[in-house]
């Protein structure tokens, strides 16, 4: 299996700590973020990943080297010049995925690497399976100024952004709002879908896709703990949090 971590963000919420290295080495319990997520997704049965760089990006491919890319087969996707947003880094990355491809709609993982959480990818997976999604989002139930919204089948249908109209991409007697974890399914015809270029986001391109009747689902993840790091605020919580699960 394979996933892709999005990992070529510039940390500017992670200053000063982000001048002298990238987001994906700032450390959380002694490990760095990238090591966490790695073996998350090498526990989840994945065996190759692509990562993408973009700011101090010699140190990320410096640190996998060193450590034997921790026991995966690890490609770069490098930005040098341009960071491309989700949805372009995966475009960007899409050979990865496509290459030797013994079946024509494996799903992959996409990860963000500033995301810890305990999120059953496994079984995650399987809901994606079992529905024949396109795409399959970790969602909560939780504040946030960006939301997903969903019917009542957990099909996508529109965004809510804070002070803005609700943006719709299909019709429903219903929505609910989800804010995303930054945790996708992704089926490999997707790839293929997208029409998209340059800098844009991976949650355009779904949008666009549930408007033409496709199938793009939340996962409910309120049972898993989950915790975005990319602020200083959350980075010192999630330490603390280690502490104490040392301590349990």
């Amino acid at each position: 299996m394979k996933a892709m971590i999005l990992a070529a963000g510039l940390g500017t919420r992670l200053r000063p700590l982000t001048d002298s290295r990238p987001k994906a080495l700032v450390e959380v319990g002694g490990r760095t973020l990238l090591e966490i997520t790695l073996t998350r997704l090498r526990e989840a049965g994945v065996t190759d990943v692509i990562v993408n760089v973009h700011h101090h990006a010699q140190l990320v491919t410096d640190y996998l080297m060193v450590n034997g890319n921790f026991g995966l087969r690890i490609e770069i996707s490098r930005e040098d010049d341009l960071l491309l947003d989700t949805g372009g880094g995966l475009k960007n990355a899409a050979w990865f995925f496509l290459q030797r491809s013994t079946q024509s709609d494996e799903p992959f993982i996409l990860h963000n690497v500033d995301v810890i959480s305990n999120i059953d990818l496994t079984r995650m997976m399987q809901f994606h399976r079992e529905r024949r999604s396109l795409a399959t989002l970790a969602v909560q139930q939780r504040e946030s100024s960006r939301q997903l919204l969903f019917d009542d089948g957990m099909a996508l249908s529109g965004r809510r952004i804070q002070s803005r109209p609700d943006e719709i991409a299909r019709n429903a007697v219903a929505f609910q709002p989800w804010a995303f974890s930054g945790i996708h399914v992704i089926s490999l015809r997707l790839l293929k879908m997208i029409r998209e270029q340059g800098v844009f986001s991976i949650i355009d391109v779904y949008l666009r896709l549930a408007g033409s009747s496709e199938i793009i689902l939340g996962f409910p993840a309120d049972e898993y703990h989950w915790r975005d790091v990319g602020r200083l605020s959350d980075l010192q919580q999630a330490n603390e949090d280690a502490v104490q699960a040392k301590l349990r």
